[in-house]
């Protein structure tokens, strides 16, 4: 099984992508065999997305080399920052441009949805945008959780959630996406 995470942040310490490696790195010892590849989007960065840039440019490669990641895994990670209550620019960019490659921009394959901030909120509300809007764009959702106050809930030095009930809830959506 090939897992494939990535945090929807361009931070280049980003506390999303911590959270999404360790989630597939967890799930990753549930299965025999098991590859996690962690992506990072700021090596998918292209121009904003416009109609007029689009008959310009095309699809760029970008967005198809990151359309062709999502294809070739088995199940997907993603851990959600928020900006102003929504996605970053970054990700709701490199998104809206997979989007006009294939509106399926997650082929059908089984997500897991993350999302955490270091305020007590933990992104919670564009994670229920996430959640509410990846069906459409062919997500199998097999969970979806927040990690709020990151820095109380996360040692960042051993790279794991320290919460007894997070960590309850992560191996059970965790489960889910593997099975």
């Amino acid at each position: 099984m090939k897992i494939l995470a990535f945090a929807a942040s361009s931070s280049r310490h980003s506390i999303n992508k911590q959270l999404a490696q360790y989630a597939a790195n967890h799930a990753a010892t549930l299965v025999d065999n098991a590859e996690v590849e962690l992506l990072d989007i700021n090596d998918y960065e292209i121009p904003l997305f416009s109609e007029d840039r689009e008959k310009e440019l095309g699809q760029p490669d970008l967005a198809k080399a990151f359309f062709n990641k999502i294809g070739h895994a088995d199940a997907i990670v993603i851990s959600f920052a928020e900006h102003n209550g929504s996605y970053t620019a970054a990700y709701k960019n490199l998104f809206d441009w997979t989007s006009r490659i294939d509106q399926k921009v997650f082929q059908g394959k089984p997500t897991l949805l993350l999302a955490t901030s270091p305020g007590p909120g933990g992104a919670s509300t564009v994670l229920a945008a996430a959640t509410g809007s990846a069906p459409y764009f062919a997500a199998e959702v097999k969970g979806s959780m927040s990690v709020p106050s990151f820095y109380q809930n996360f040692d960042t030095e051993k790279g794991q959630l320290t919460n007894a009930e997070l960590v309850a809830e992560l191996n059970q959506a965790v489960v889910q996406l593997v099975s």
